[in-house]
């Protein structure tokens, strides 16, 4: 069979090749078909930010066997070119019109009547008192932001989350898989079982004087219990704190301070690696006396890695003995759906982080969007690659898979040396995984090592149906990747924020998988009325750049105020674009509805008075065949304000030289960014500062390039040593000298 294709080539940057490329066609029930096709010469292409080109490409031909599928993506790669574009075959391929029929009348339904649209959704929970059946939302105040879901209603986030399952004969369905390389254990937990010890780990909290409202502090690492701790917590209507156990006591002492905690839970220790052992127990006496707030019970899980010192007196007691003795099993409390559930703290400007409130009606959204963005069957098995001190893993270890009733994988590893870089590969086939929610981050640090992922492709990935991408822009590097190893499962890039609390956008697998664009995280997801405004509040037409806001009332989760500090709520987010939550991310929405995050709004450049994204940049850096990361920011330049710098980190085994490297890439910027960019200095380091959920810290590499000011060192880093390193490198380039301003 021949057939007539259109390729539809988007956002191409011909960086590092020759004009041919490779199509390769595949789906679940697709086999592969690759053959070079020559394209027009470089120069005909568009930069990053440009419109579309299309090119047609006849006669290719080769049947496809499953014509008529609709799962799986279909895209050509360019190998030469080293980007993506999208291969519209219209037996196979995932249709634009045929999504839109089913995502649109959905979106629609969600942005033209939401108080309609999400008193529809709450049918997903139980509750002890339900919400109206027709109006889920309420005015509270005359601001725009003075609104409450569900008010009035009752339930109760453990009930739902546990309870609910058992009663309907899921009782042995597995809740938790902990998989530790660091302590070679594999534990399944049904949700009876789970069931049992959160029920008598909230009858030990209640005797240590927890009751509806008061706050729990979790410091724990990535073991069953901390999940029990939040779970527990819930049960009796309090609010758990659960703070990421790397953090030092400064910045634990804040939350502590924060928080006021009736009682803390904590772990005797965290794991790095099988060598690597992180006392806890001391940055948390620590932490207690410098946040001057004494909670009333330290419950400490002794690990056998590393035995904690308890203190002397009735504050401090053994996990396990106090729930033996005081642990009866106790009913759920029922609550308001608009009290607390839990607050979770994410960095803030003035060093004193930001306690974002989630409620209990969040319950709706969380169980929604496992459906609409995941598209995962309950009966499969979900796993995100995250920490539970990070907003990704309260929503996709804890809160959206035990809300569906599915089983979350508990993972206390790494993607790289747990034991090496096929340790994803191993969890998938080992406990049938279905999908993954990682960072671009880790998959940077996989491929570094393993670069032609033989490592992954050793072990059986056949129950993979996707992968998803959160928590920083995704690269093309890594997105090709991914997509060359991982086939056929789609890679899909989505956006969100610890104060949105699930996807604002992302490609709606459960609801209609889209064509991917590259750079894109797709369409808005039901609930989120994205927008782009410039500086003045105007809205922007398609394909402009600017601060992506979105409009009010956000849907459930969403971010309705801060611990305790509702002036830093108003001022911080709803002040700037009065009608609208400020994102602090540019962007852009093209004319199909796709939005495309570009960077914060802090990372645009303004060279010579042009706006250009960073992130922008970074993708033709990326696409260096020799590159694993790279960053670029703005540096001082006496002429022309502004001027990027690019920093990179080189693949493992790289044999070209930094100079060529830098040259290729300085030409290819101006070629397809355009010479207004200016970047004329790449620098290879050995590492970027990242905080712990792989964010690159530009602001921190900005102060260490300016070189006029001191550098402080957020408390999320990673590894803090990496800053002198970097230093010291951009030192030997002259950047951050006195002189560093005069880029020539």
């Amino acid at each position: 069979m021949r057939r007539r294709v259109q390729v539809d080539v988007r956002r191409v940057v011909s960086a590092y090749g020759s004009g041919t490329v490779t199509v390769t066609v595949a789906s679940r029930r697709a086999s592969t078909l690759s053959r070079p096709l020559p394209l027009p010469p470089a120069s005909h292409y568009q930069s990053p930010s440009g419109v579309t080109l299309r090119s047609s490409l006849t006669s290719i031909p080769g049947a496809i066997p499953g014509a008529g599928a609709t799962t799986g993506l279909h895209s050509y790669r360019c190998a030469a070119l080293h980007t993506s574009a999208h291969l519209s075959a219209p037996d196979s391929s995932p249709s634009l019109a045929a999504a839109s029929a089913k995502y649109d009348p959905i979106y629609r339904a969600s942005i033209e009547d939401p108080s309609r649209f999400w008193a529809g959704e709450s049918r997903r929970l139980r509750w002890s008192q339900p919400p109206d059946a027709t109006s889920a939302l309420s005015r509270v105040g005359e601001q725009p932001w003075d609104y409450r879901w569900y008010a009035g209603a009752k339930l109760n986030a453990c009930d739902n989350m546990l309870d609910r399952h058992v009663d309907e004969g899921r009782g042995e369905r597995t809740a938790i898989i902990y998989d530790s390389p660091v302590t070679d254990t594999v534990k399944h937990i049904s949700y009876q079982r789970l069931l049992d010890e959160v029920s008598r780990l909230a009858g030990a909290l209640r005797h240590a004087g927890v009751q509806k409202g008061d706050r729990v502090l979790i410091y724990m690492p990535m073991t069953p219990q901390t999940i029990a701790a939040a779970l527990a917590t819930t049960r009796l209507g309090g609010v758990h704190v659960i703070v990421f156990g790397g953090f030092a006591a400064a910045e634990l002492a804040k939350r502590i301070k924060d928080a006021e905690p009736r009682v803390i839970l904590t772990a005797s220790c965290g794991l790095e690696s099988k060598t690597k052992v992180i006392a806890y127990k001391p940055a948390l006496d620590e932490a207690i006396a410098l946040s001057g707030h004494k909670p009333e019970k330290v419950l400490v899980l002794q690990r056998p890695q590393c035995k904690a010192q308890l203190q002397p007196g009735e504050r401090d007691a053994d996990w396990e003995e106090y729930v033996a003795k005081h642990g009866k099993p106790t009913e759920c409390v029922q609550v308001d759906a608009t009290d607390p559930m839990y607050i979770l703290h994410t960095s803030g400007t003035t060093g004193t982080p930001k306690g974002v409130v989630r409620d209990v009606g969040s319950l709706v959204s969380m169980h929604a969007v496992m459906e609409w963005l995941y598209g995962h069957d309950r009966d499969k098995v979900f796993w995100s690659a995250s920490d539970l001190g990070w907003a990704v893993g309260h929503t996709c270890i804890l809160y959206g898979p035990l809300v569906q009733g599915t089983t979350t994988v508990m993972y206390e590893g790494k993607p790289v040396g747990t034991p090496d870089a096929g340790a994803f590969g191993r969890v998938i086939a080992q406990h049938r995984v279905a999908a993954l929610v990682t960072a671009p981050t880790a998959l940077r640090a996989i491929l570094r090592e393993d670069n032609e992922g033989k490592l992954m492709k050793q072990h059986d990935l056949s129950s993979f149906e996707a992968l998803y991408l959160a928590g920083e822009r995704t690269d093309p590097t890594s997105l090709h990747w991914a997509e060359r190893v991982l086939a056929p499962a789609p890679i899909i890039d989505h956006w969100w924020q610890t104060e949105t609390g699930w996807g604002v956008c992302g490609n709606p697998r459960g609801i209609a998988l889209h064509p991917t664009k590259a750079g894109s995280t797709s369409k808005p997801l039901p609930g989120w009325d994205v927008r782009v405004l410039d500086d003045e509040g105007k809205e922007l037409k398609a394909g402009q750049i600017g601060n992506i806001v979105l409009k009010l009332p956000l849907p459930p989760a969403g971010l309705h105020t801060l611990w305790r500090n509702p002036e830093r709520f108003v001022k911080g987010y709803m002040q700037r674009f009065p009608g609208f939550y400020d994102s602090a991310d540019a962007g852009m929405i093209d004319e199909e509805g796709y939005v495309f995050v570009m960077s914060r709004t802090d990372d645009v450049l303004n060279v010579a008075g042009h706006r250009l994204s960073s992130g922008q940049m970074e993708e033709v850096l990326q696409l260096h065949p020799s590159v694993a990361e790279s960053a670029v920011i703005g540096i001082p330049d006496e002429f022309r304000g502004q001027v990027p710098l690019g920093l990179i980190v080189l693949k493992t085994g790289n044999t070209e030289s930094h100079e060529s490297i830098e040259s290729a890439i300085v030409a290819s910027v101006r070629q397809h960014v355009g010479a207004i960019a200016n970047l004329k200095r790449v620098i290879v380091v050995q590492r970027l500062p990242k905080t712990r959920s792989g964010k690159v810290l530009r602001g921190l590499l900005r102060t260490l390039a300016e070189g006029n000011r001191p550098a402080t060192v957020p408390a999320t880093i990673e590894d803090a040593s990496v800053i002198e390193e970097v230093k010291q490198t951009l030192r030997q380039a002259g950047i951050g000298t006195t002189d560093n301003n005069k880029q020539q």
